[in-house]
């Protein structure tokens, strides 16, 4: 953010984010809406004492930041809760990554019509296709057998994640061009930063926990 010139109030942003998982996993989704709505309010007096020099810039880059980065995973934590959170994992990133593989191999192969140019040019129509097939396949069979629940559950999760998962991966595009980068970080080389392996995945975890929470008795 820095490089677009946003300054979010560093100390309760990065508190809230430290804070806002743990209480999610010890308390639930009603306690994570608390710990986001006080974060905000930290942010939002933080920023207020001393210049009022683009603070309404920085304050809107220290919500977003929160939402996007620890609200959004804060859902994985919310899967990972129950008795069987770690099968529950396993399906939501099962079937978020096999949205980036079908996608992958299917737009390489027949990729021919630009789903958003501007935004992602390699992002194809025909590619979406793979990752809707790739996806419906995956939850199908990952709900029915890791989760014993039925597999239309999983279609329906794997339509719902394989939306989320481009959405996410067009969002971060958009949000690296505004600012005018190339790379989120240089944290994984060759890789673009941390954020383009999580970009799919921290959208498609509240997803995934609302439609596995009502749908998937807890075994």
């Amino acid at each position: 953010m820095a490089e677009g010139d946003i300054h979010p109030p560093v100390v309760p942003t990065f508190v809230g984010a430290a804070v806002i998982p743990p209480v999610a996993y010890a308390f639930g989704p009603e306690a994570l809406a608390s710990a986001v709505a006080l974060t905000f309010v930290a942010i939002l007096v933080w920023r207020s004492i001393g210049s009022t020099r683009d603070a309404a810039r920085d304050i809107a880059g220290g919500f977003f930041t929160t939402l996007y980065v620890p609200s959004l995973v804060s859902f994985a934590i919310l899967l990972v809760s129950p008795d069987d959170g770690p099968s529950r994992i396993v399906v939501f990133i099962l079937t978020t990554i096999c949205s980036d593989i079908g996608g992958y191999a299917v737009g390489v192969l027949f990729g021919k019509h630009p789903m958003a140019p501007t935004v992602s040019p390699k992002k194809s129509w025909e590619g979406f296709a793979g990752s809707v097939v790739s996806c419906v396949l995956a939850g199908s069979l990952a709900v029915h057998f890791l989760l014993d629940g039925r597999w239309w559950v999983g279609a329906l999760m794997g339509c719902c994640v394989v939306v989320a998962a481009t959405i996410g991966d067009l969002c971060e595009s958009m949000i690296k061009r505004d600012l005018g980068i190339k790379d989120m970080s240089n944290i994984i080389p060759g890789h673009g930063g941390l954020m383009d392996r999580l970009d799919s995945l921290v959208i498609a975890a509240p997803v995934t926990w609302a439609i596995l929470t009502p749908f998937v008795a807890v075994h």
